[in-house]
């Protein structure tokens, strides 16, 4: 980053990445509650609702360490402009397709602008707050827009679907991201390349491949069977992609990622913090989302609202995580952070039912909040303060990253689990005299299965209804403690390797005068 960059309006420049982040953020979650909508309009099969949300996905893990290193080579600012031009124009795109098959192109298409700007939102934030208690309220900020703008998704999508067409949840986005850009036009400055722009084609290749073939294995994973001989080759071919990447990155004169930073546990034990923290946050949203909207028959308009206790108390948690982490290390807060997100899950696990009180479950969602602010921003601003200021993009893209890879997997594993369990108690339960048709619908989820009961009682069938309906709410139940107990149990293991692996703060080094000061360092450090 060069000097004008440092001397920039602060202020507008954080709010136009901060927005930049928040579209991007926003779109995760914002297209699920359209999927219902896209059934009965273009007739999308289960198939293909699952490949407009994962083609996006997929093509944003398969390229975010590309663009990350692209960005450090050819300037962060352009990359910001050109991904959400990219990302704008084919979420506008979108909304006039009239088939299946042209939506998920655009979301692919909408996967590429989203991997080209998200990197690049973090690494001009850090080069231009370049003080660590600056820097860490900037990343908590930037932390804080990310989870709000995650738990708002249901909400601005619930409110364009009760007044719009489907169509209006991929129209918005286009103006939107049209604003964005001109703000970050005028307000990020243009800064010179840190790096010579010599490209390690091979990493960018490999990097890419085992990003998309992981998170390809672990969309398909819970449909196929996780011993399957597809699912096993995939994490075969991952693993073997990830060892030829990080043996030619070691030898490269020039490499895209500098695999020794996972030598610094203040990088890597805070990359795996992240990855938890995202795990266990998209595996409660699959969780939560599926209890309001079946068990308590919420709308998705209204089950958005209900979560609210969740977005603000991530934007909290953020906020005073990084800050608290500044006085009295990270290890302290990340590690409070993991066990609050455990506590959560256990707490969940022992209570839930369908006559909980709302109040009750918004003091859990208060607490799973904070939890998850104080692991990931934290542990982001770790992260970012790891790496030099030349590699501030490849960095930050290791840093989404582990989210998206955090998140894939807690869907996939937690999804998995709590199928599982939820079918194998359904086969125990359904009355015998139940059609086989009804029977398979039921187990396609809670609410086919209350669905299938409201059909029984329409035909006058009233004691099956009342029979199905409890087996499914039982079954639904006992899937969502048992998956919440394993979420608790991951977010417990990841507190106990925070407390050990994590450093408590950056490693000081002598200033000119003599006194010590905190500094970034690329380097490994020492525990």
């Amino acid at each position: 980053m060069n000097r004008s960059a440092a001397n920039s309006p602060k202020p507008l420049l954080l709010v136009a990445l901060l927005l930049a982040s928040f579209v991007i953020n926003l779109d995760t979650t914002l297209v699920n509650v359209a999927l219902p909508a896209l059934t009965r309009e273009l007739g999308a099969t289960t198939a293909q609702l699952q490949w407009v949300v994962d083609a996006y996905n997929l093509v944003f893990a398969a390229l975010l360490l590309t663009a990350g290193s692209l960005s450090d080579r050819f300037g962060r600012k352009g990359m910001l402009l050109a991904g959400l031009a990219v990302f704008g124009a084919a979420s506008f795109t979108g909304g006039f397709a009239s088939s299946s098959g042209a939506l998920i192109a655009a979301r692919a298409v909408m996967g590429l602008g989203a991997a080209l700007t998200f990197p690049a939102t973090l690494s001009l934030l850090v080069g231009v707050f370049v003080q660590r208690k600056e820097r860490a309220i900037a990343i908590g900020l930037w932390g804080a827009t990310s989870g709000v703008a995650i738990a708002l998704g249901p909400i601005v999508g619930g409110y364009l679907l009760g007044h719009y067409a489907w169509s209006s949840v991929f129209y918005a986005l286009g103006p939107v991201s049209a604003a964005v850009i001109l703000l970050a036009a005028f307000a990020v400055p243009k800064s010179r390349p840190d790096v010579a722009n010599r490209l390690d084609f091979p990493g960018l290749i490999l990097s890419g491949g085992f990003m998309a073939l992981l998170v390809y294995t672990l969309i398909e994973a819970p449909d196929r069977g996780w011993t399957a001989a597809p699912t096993l080759l995939g994490f075969a071919g991952s693993a073997l992609l990830l060892l030829v990447f990080i043996l030619g990155e070691r030898r490269a004169d020039q490499p895209m990622l500098d695999v020794r930073l996972f030598a610094n546990m203040r990088f890597s034990a805070a990359s795996a913090s992240v990855t938890i923290g995202f795990f266990t946050l998209f595996g409660f949203i699959f969780l939560m989302t599926q209890y309001f909207q079946f068990v308590r028959d919420y709308s998705a308009l209204s089950t958005g609202v209900h979560l609210l206790p969740v977005a603000l108390s991530v934007a909290v948690g953020s906020v005073a995580g990084t800050r608290l982490a500044v006085r009295v290390g990270t290890k302290a807060i990340v590690t409070a952070g993991l066990l609050l997100q455990g506590g959560f899950y256990f707490w969940v696990a022992s209570d839930i039912s369908p006559t909980l009180g709302y109040g009750t479950i918004a003091v859990q969602m208060v607490v799973y909040g904070l939890g998850m602010g104080l692991t990931t921003a934290p542990a982001t601003e770790s992260i970012m303060g790891a790496v030099s200021a030349r590699q501030a993009g490849v960095g930050s893209a290791v840093n989404d990253s582990t989210r998206l890879l955090g998140g894939t997997l807690g869907v996939a594993v937690l999804g998995s689990v709590y199928d599982s369990l939820y079918r194998a108690r359904l086969d125990a339960g359904l009355p015998s005299g139940l059609a086989s048709p009804l029977k398979d619908l039921a187990h396609q989820s809670v609410g086919a299965a209350f669905g299938v009961s409201g059909q029984l009682s329409a035909h006058g069938l009233g004691s099956q209804a009342i029979a199905v309906h409890q087996v499914a709410s039982s079954a639904f139940d006992h899937g969502l403690s048992v998956s919440c107990v394993v979420a608790g149990a991951i977010a417990l293991g990841g507190a106990l390797l925070a407390s050990v692996f994590l450093p408590a703060q950056p490693p000081e080094q002598p200033t000119s005068e003599g006194a010590p000061s905190q500094v970034a360092t690329s380097e490994p450090v020492a525990l």
